[in-house]
């Protein structure tokens, strides 16, 4: 699936909702410590191609190591539905899991050793935008 689509999503309970433009339906599975316990599923998109509808006040941070990255979260339920990432940050990274619907199988998925994040992370910066 190649078109531009809008998608909306949100936390479980609901009080952070957003709206993502996908131009590119390829989503990233890293094996990092961080990315395996919260079962994220990566869909980097610029910053203009994301807006967040509802919740802003509910969202709060966890970060680490570098403390680049920030791991944005609802305080409510705990879901980690999107954040800004190290390896882009300048643009938001979506959990697919938390797309509105049954729509993962419109992605195609690409493994990322994320474990080597240091040795493999200029190949991840090449594949998207």
């Amino acid at each position: 699936m190649n078109e531009p689509t809008t998608y909306e999503g949100g936390c479980h309970c609901g009080a952070v909702r957003f709206q993502v433009k996908v131009e590119k339906h390829e989503a990233t599975d890293c094996n990092c410590s961080i990315c395996t316990k919260k079962g994220f599923l990566h869909l980097i998109v610029p910053a203009e191609n994301f807006t967040l509808l509802q919740g802003e006040d509910e969202l709060t941070t966890y970060t680490f190591n570098t403390g680049i990255a920030k791991h944005i979260f609802c305080r409510v339920c705990g879901i980690h539905s999107f954040y800004r990432p190290r390896s882009h940050p300048d643009s938001f990274d979506v959990n697919v899991h938390c797309l509105d619907g049954e729509v993962e199988e419109r992605f195609h998925i690409v493994p990322f050793d994320g474990r080597n994040w240091e040795k493999n992370i200029e190949q991840l910066r090449s594949e998207i935008p």
